[in-house]
């Protein structure tokens, strides 16, 4: 570790996996059966979910990484930050086009990636170190529902919340989040959110489930992830993928479909779960954006959008909303 990173840990032994036996409670036993994305993310899920990234059905990725390549010298310069902060920061390989904008701009003076990882935070930091001599390097091994406010305070701050990862939370989740961001940050200060747009169903049905069934595989790696975490006996292979788009609420729903009637133990939360044919596990929203609603909702949280990027196809969007 170089003398210019530190590392702040706030997930106690424990925490991550008293988080999935409650979240297993709670979502097994509804009805209907849910489970929150986070925890599809083993070594092999990450793994995954990386692959997903470079398939041609995918472009949310790709439409960000355009508009980061197109755009981060007019975000340094809207944003003149001192300290960037990257929320589920993972490897922070497409942070790497702000930190250069940032730098170019004379602006950068500190970086504070925040991640559930140690890991992959500790390496990620230790990298970006050593690729910005004289670069602040402050890491925080938190959950960024949980845990901003151990945020540092000052220089002027940019939060970078980027991938789309927004979608993810229903309406109440996301406005209890926007607003914990605002509360953190001083007037003035930045949020700098990726949002995915609303578009044809086709391409976004396509999206989540692709042909080569990367996606399907990456959606049965939850209950892989549950057997050997809670000792659970899924068989991954009774469960089909779905991906549905709910139109009325604007989100993709991916599912796990029971192919037939099964109980299924998890002595992990002594608990045995019963599934009907053809009934449904839902394992992720991915809700869609549409200008004036993301802004209302920024609004609500108190920021006000100043600059809105979108590619070349109107597929995705970058906002930077300065905290009122």
């Amino acid at each position: 570790m170089t003398a210019d990173v530190e590392i702040e840990e706030h997930l106690v032994p424990g925490d991550i996996a008293a988080q999935m036996r409650g979240d297993v409670l709670a979502g097994l036993g509804a009805t209907p059966k849910w489970l929150p994305p986070k925890w599809f993310y083993d070594d092999a899920g990450s793994a995954l979910f990386e692959e997903i990234t470079r398939l041609p059905e995918y472009y949310p990725t790709r439409a960000e990484r355009e508009i980061l390549t197109a755009r981060a010298p007019a975000i340094a310069a809207a944003g003149d930050a001192k300290t960037l902060v990257e929320l589920g920061s993972g490897s922070s390989e497409k942070t790497l086009l702000l930190l250069d904008a940032l730098r170019a701009h004379g602006s950068l003076a500190r970086f504070v990636p925040l991640d559930v990882s140690g890991g992959a935070l500790r390496e990620a930091a230790t990298r970006i170190a050593g690729r910005y001599p004289g670069l602040e390097v402050h890491g925080i091994v938190g959950d960024f529902t949980r845990h901003l406010q151990h945020l540092p305070m000052g220089p002027g701050r940019l939060i970078a919340f980027l991938g789309g990862t927004i979608g993810n939370l229903d309406p109440g989740e996301r406005a209890a989040f926007l607003s914990s961001v605002r509360a953190v940050l001083e007037p003035g200060e930045a949020l700098l959110l990726g949002a995915d747009l609303v578009k044809d169903p086709a391409t976004l049905v396509a999206a989540y489930d692709d042909a080569t069934g990367v996606t399907a595989e990456f959606n049965r790696n939850v209950l892989r992830v549950l057997n050997h975490r809670l000792g659970a006996d899924f068989d991954p292979a009774a469960f089909d993928h779905v991906a549905v788009w709910d139109a009325e609420r604007e989100w993709i729903e991916m599912r796990l479909r029971s192919r037939y009637a099964q109980d299924v133990a998890i002595p992990g939360v002594g608990l045995t779960v019963s599934f009907a044919k053809d009934e449904d596990l839902r394992t992720e929203i991915s809700a869609k954006f549409r200008r004036e609603g993301l802004t209302g909702e920024l609004a609500a949280a108190g920021f006000t959008v100043g600059r809105w990027w979108t590619d070349a196809a109107g597929r995705f969007a970058l906002a930077l909303a300065l905290a009122d």
